[in-house]
């Protein structure tokens, strides 16, 4: 019985930590698993996991591809429905009891965060970095990910 409660309150402490690093930017399994995502995306920016933003999020980018964030990047009809169907199904609200919570605390019902880096938990996890550093040489944008989490392309968002 002792072994029980062992495991069971290290399931509890794992849930808890996982939830806390969702909250706080330590991010740690945020992978694209979708081929057809990953192809797409990642042939201009990182792409982002679908964890990162509400699925309302990931609609209202998918529908205006051809401004996508001042480039265009329009698809197939059919490429787009793949890519998507995976972002939605995989949104930070896709699923109440995955860490993607901590994505979602502050985050008004009304509000269509088109910005992963205009989130409170992105904030929160990037608050102490200086605004400057962001349009340094290296990084250039804050939505360069990969500039400071070297394993972002892996799903591994830690303080580098």
């Amino acid at each position: 019985m002792k072994h029980f409660k062992a495991l069971a309150l290290s399931g509890a402490l794992l849930a808890a930590t996982s939830t806390i690093l969702w909250a706080e930017g330590g991010v740690s399994g945020a992978i694209v698993k979708d081929p057809t995502v990953q192809k797409e995306c990642s042939a201009c920016h990182l792409a982002f996991p679908a964890q990162f933003l509400p699925q309302r999020s990931w609609q209202a980018i998918m529908s205006d591809l051809p401004n996508h964030f001042g480039e265009d990047a329009s698809l197939p009809a059919e490429t787009v429905a793949t890519i998507q169907d995976y972002l939605v199904a995989n949104a930070a609200d896709a699923n109440p009891a995955r860490a993607g919570k901590g994505v979602m605390r502050g985050i008004k019902d009304t509000d269509t965060p088109l910005r992963i880096t205009e989130l409170p938990w992105w904030k929160r996890a990037h608050g102490e970095v200086s605004p400057k550093r962001f349009t340094s040489d290296k990084i250039k944008s804050a939505s360069n990910c990969a500039a400071c989490h070297a394993g972002a392309a892996k799903g591994y968002f830690e303080d580098d």
